[in-house]
């Protein structure tokens, strides 16, 4: 059919280029962005890691913690890794189940369906009516939205890199230990190098640290490294500032003194000083910050146009 009159002409034109647009912009995803920063070795932008979800608000290492974080608009949540009985990989940060659910042992002595009996506890013990999440089940939320950091989850590196792939969410996750480049070469090197991305940690206040970084370096390049440090002298006087040259990122917490040398969410919110804090993390080099205060540091940052 021949379209003769110009306004036709126009009109088929336009729609034409919504249809061609479309699939372009339903590609597009909220992680996106994320992903590229994370991998671009120029940007100056500071990534919000969120320490065990939004804990101060909801169950920590929680769905509801988890999405409140991501409403934020954090760039990555940082989640915790343990088996039950038969398998199944959940979120639990400590070696039993006492502090964070209303039971009693270690998850390794319950099944997965015996765990679904219990409920988790609030920042302050108290009882709520949220269940354990599985790993699986936080990949699918986090899907398309926000990237995961698995910590304590070494030990399970080849079952959670299948569910990431069940999922559709290997490009999300940074696994990550405090192992030589050497140990995980040799206990999980097929997996190195790839999609999933690895991050060692690092203790600066320790001889061997610069010899690690220097191996990883050689050999691996990461796609970025935690460090952690009691005293300012044990990071200024480290052989850090070669990482940015590999084209990895520094990530730095401010979770708590002993890992910051005092330059902690405390300083920053309680005390009022976030330039003694988050300021000087990011002057010393910081491009990746895991914090408990996530709604806070995005305000901070985003003064400083330092963040999206």
């Amino acid at each position: 059919m021949a379209f003769t009159n110009p306004l036709h002409k126009r009109f088929f034109a336009f729609i034409a280029g919504i249809l061609l647009t479309t699939p372009v912009l339903a590609q597009q995803r909220p992680v996106d962005p994320i992903i590229r920063q994370l991998h671009d070795p120029t940007s100056k932008q500071v990534l919000v890691v969120a320490h065990r979800g939004d804990w101060r608000n909801h169950p920590e290492n929680s769905i509801r913690a988890i999405e409140s974080a991501i409403a934020m608009g954090v760039d990555v949540v940082e989640i915790d890794l343990k088996k039950t009985k038969d398998g199944v990989l959940i979120l639990m940060h400590d070696a039993t189940i006492d502090r964070t659910t209303s039971g009693h042992g270690k998850p390794a002595d319950y099944t997965w369906a015996e765990l679904q009996g219990l409920t988790l506890k609030n920042e302050h013990g108290g009882p709520t009516r949220q269940r354990i999440p599985t790993f699986e089940e936080c990949m699918k939320t986090a899907k398309n939205r926000v990237m995961v950091n698995i910590d304590k989850g070494y030990d399970y590196y080849k079952d959670a890199y299948d569910i990431l792939v069940k999922t559709g969410t290997v490009d999300h996750a940074i696994i990550k230990s405090g192992k030589t480049y050497e140990q995980v070469k040799a206990e999980n090197g097929d997996l190195l190098g790839g999609k999933l991305a690895y991050m060692p940690i690092v203790k600066l206040d320790q001889p061997s640290a610069g010899a690690v970084i220097q191996a990883y370096e050689t050999n691996l390049k990461p796609v970025a490294y935690e460090l952690n440090f009691g005293a300012d002298s044990a990071l200024v006087n480290s052989n850090y500032q070669t990482i940015p040259k590999t084209g990895s990122k520094i990530w730095l917490n401010s979770l708590w003194a002993s890992q910051d040398g005092g330059h902690d969410d405390e300083r920053s919110v309680e005390e009022n000083n976030p330039e003694d804090g988050w300021g000087w993390l990011i002057a010393h080099g910081a491009t990746m910050i895991q914090t408990d205060r996530p709604f806070e540091l995005i305000h901070y940052l985003r003064k400083r146009g330092l963040h999206r």
